[in-house]
């Protein structure tokens, strides 16, 4: 059985459009704090990742298939002053696995930071096991931290053959402060001639009214909007008291916000997320279903008695088509996407096909808002 589903788009009927004024007025705002909504260039997190080997398994490690494994443990104990080639390596409670982490700013050495073990061979568990010490390197092959310790998993499997329980991922565990920073990261504040504040979502209006609030807070004139995402703060350890004193001063204040138009859809799924300064203009949307099924039936056809005719299979196809009447959606000035949802729903279109429509009204011009299809 085969099913179609068309959606008839007609008579859109576009009015004018607001102007940029009227749809600010209208944008729902709300006031935010300046540490809510940007972050300070070169201040961030950086990802560190490096390979080891967890040891003390309970016959749940890499089997012999996996060969990484075996040759990490030779080389181990070669260092050690075992000379045993891999060949003649025989276990199965150890697991060749990544290790990840954060390394947060301002870092230093000493500092303890969590990591996460990932198992990268066939391993069925990482239950009791304990990560050896593995050296925890940036994209630029600097070694930063050094993690080693018993891993917690949060899960466990119990049982055998037929009969057996598994609760949560038992592959991936981690280790609460399990590496020791070795290699300074953080940035040298006292050094910086200028400081740049990012916005998350860029914004001209935003952006003014953050250096405006920062110029009133600190009394004179250091800071500017240079685009729509970075606010520049010029001399900010001079007589201003440094960096730390400037943000804490600076992360409190608060400034406007606008709702954005936008409208971001999931075709796949059927998600429909809509901003609440979204709004349509007038159109009439007429929606219509048809359904085209499509059935074989397989008949047997029997020869007569004493005759030399063969059974054979004759299949018999039957067509049927189905179109429901098309309904009428007519939206006045100033609708939003819910109204349009709500309608849309009330005549029994489904999540796909609301997602189609808004695609074609905004083909169309009428939809005043940014729409994003993932």
């Amino acid at each position: 059985m085969k099913r179609c589903k068309h959606i008839f788009l007609c008579a859109l009927l576009i009015g004018l459009s607001w102007t940029t004024q009227g749809m600010a007025d209208e944008a729902s705002s709300q006031s935010v704090r300046i540490k809510d909504i940007t972050t300070i260039e070169g201040i961030r997190d950086n990802p560190i990742m490096g390979y080891g080997l967890v040891a003390g398994l309970a016959r749940t490690g890499d089997s012999q298939q996996t060969i990484f494994s075996i040759q990490t443990l030779a080389n181990l104990l070669q260092r050690m002053g075992l000379q045993i080639p891999a060949a003649a390596v025989r276990v199965n409670n150890i697991a060749a696995v990544f290790v990840t982490a954060t390394l947060p700013p301002f870092a230093t050495p000493g500092m303890k930071i969590d990591v996460t073990v990932s198992s990268i061979g066939d391993a069925k568990s990482l239950a009791g096991g304990v990560l050896l010490m593995t050296p925890l390197k940036s994209s630029n092959g600097s070694v930063y931290a050094v993690a080693q310790g018993p891993l917690t998993l949060g899960g466990y499997s119990a049982g055998g053959a037929g009969n057996s329980k598994v609760v949560n991922h038992l592959t991936v565990g981690r280790i609460p402060d399990g590496a020791n920073v070795e290699l300074d990261s953080s940035v040298k504040l006292g050094t910086m001639n200028s400081l740049s504040l990012l916005l998350r979502d860029p914004d001209f209006t935003v952006a003014t009214d953050i250096a405006s609030v920062i110029n009133k807070e600190v009394g004179k004139s250091v800071a500017r909007a240079v685009d729509s995402r970075r606010i520049e703060i010029s001399s900010p350890n001079a007589d201003i008291g440094g960096v730390p004193n400037l943000m804490a001063r600076i992360d409190e204040l608060e400034v406007e916000v606008h709702g954005v138009a936008k409208v971001v859809v999931n075709e796949r799924t059927g998600t429909i997320v809509m901003g609440g300064a979204t709004r349509i203009g007038p159109c009439s949307i007429l929606h219509g279903d048809l359904a085209i099924e499509i059935a074989t039936k397989f008949d047997v056809s029997q020869p007569a008695p004493l005759s030399k005719g063969d059974t054979t299979v004759v299949p018999q196809t039957e067509v049927q088509a189905n179109e429901k009447p098309a309904q009428l959606i007519q939206l006045k000035e100033g609708a939003s996407v819910e109204d349009l949802v709500r309608g849309l729903q009330t005549m029994g279109a489904t999540a796909r096909d609301i997602v189609s429509i808004l695609q074609a009204i905004k083909s169309a011009g009428a939809l005043e808002a940014d729409l994003e299809v993932l």
